[in-house]
């Protein structure tokens, strides 16, 4: 093992208010720590927040299990070292991939957060991300760095190919928009965050976001300045953990409008978003990286910027970009047993 990885170790939640799926022993899940989501009808998205969240449309989903939590570090790690797995942000990007690129950006990298030190504008995110040189799972804020000492938090630095391979590993998948946004409300339909209508119920902070003005300060009071470890917030409706603040989450959609949805006559059943060649960023012609849906918000997210530790809130991300704010969960659709 090296000695930027966690020891393997147990990283399932330890708060004593997570409770089970109703009536759904775990002894029936198909791995551990994987909760029984039942089906149902929803209203997916919102109206009343970033344009990309509108319009609110209903759909239904088949019931599935899904992972209690983000896949942690010490997880990952286990995953690594049976399949002796390199990640993206761990190999230098093939020249023939990104024709006209400077090559000193061709190199093992990932994209890290930086704390600027003076005021910045909020209109370009080069201000505040960097691409680090070393960054990645191993080594989460680059060079020196070490995830040794953190094997309950969220794995990140993690591109698509990388979640896609440890789910396949798993015997698992990744949830689709529709899937993770159910999952998230915990049977809150309709409600802002993922535990009501109350950023902070009886002054109590229920996920990690950012706490002052982004991204010169966080004052941390919700007890966390970066990531927290798995199991650090209350469970949703449930049981499901941390669905908002933390991480972004990778779904399988291919990123792309509500609108063909929103249209159809009645309730979309079980969705899968919208086409990869649909997913291309119209606003970078001649680019043709396909992007994911990504949901949840992060603990980056703040009340001046990115108000997105919301259900409805979801973004695009590149499939070939990895960040420090970017993790995952899986999930399973297996039949419940009888």
């Amino acid at each position: 093992m090296s000695n930027d990885e966690p020891a393997v170790l147990d990283a399932r939640p330890r708060r004593d208010d997570r409770e089970p799926s109703p009536g759904v022993p775990e002894s029936e899940a198909p791995g551990p720590g994987m909760i029984w989501i039942p089906g149902g009808t929803f209203r997916m998205g919102s109206d009343d927040h970033y344009p990309e969240e509108s319009p609110t449309h209903q759909v239904g989903v088949d019931g599935f299990w899904m992972d209690a939590h983000t896949v942690t570090n010490a997880e990952f790690s286990r995953f690594v070292k049976q399949t002796r797995y390199v990640t993206s942000a761990e190999r230098a990007p093939d020249p023939a991939d990104y024709p006209g690129a400077v090559p000193e950006l061709l190199v093992a990298a990932s994209a890290v957060f930086r704390q600027p030190t003076r005021p910045v504008s909020l209109d370009n995110p080069y201000n505040w991300w960097t691409y680090v040189p070393g960054a990645s799972w191993r080594q989460p804020q680059g060079p020196g760095s070490s995830v040794k000492r953190l094997p309950d938090h969220p794995v990140v630095h993690v591109a698509w190919e990388d979640v896609a391979a440890y789910a396949e590993w798993a015997g698992k998948e990744l949830p689709t928009e529709a899937e993770w946004e159910y999952a998230a409300r915990g049977g809150l339909d309709g409600a802002t965050y993922a535990w009501g209508d109350e950023l902070t119920p009886g002054g109590r902070w229920m996920a990690n976001t950012w706490q002052g003005e982004f991204p010169l300060h966080n004052s941390g009071e919700d007890g966390y300045r970066g990531t927290a470890p798995v199991g650090s917030y209350p469970p949703n409706g449930y049981g499901l953990l941390e669905m908002t603040g933390n991480v972004w989450e990778w779904t399988s959609d291919w990123y792309g409008a509500h609108e063909p949805a929103a249209h159809a006559c009645c309730s979309v059943e079980d969705p899968r978003g919208g086409t990869r060649e649909g997913s291309h960023d119209p606003a970078v012609p001649g680019t043709e990286i396909p992007r994911k849906v990504m949901k949840g918000g992060s603990h980056l997210c703040a009340p001046n910027y990115c108000r997105r530790y919301r259900p409805a809130a979801r973004m695009a991300q590149p499939i070939d970009t990895s960040t420090s704010h970017l993790g995952f969960r899986c999930v399973s659709r297996g039949a419940r047993s009888a």
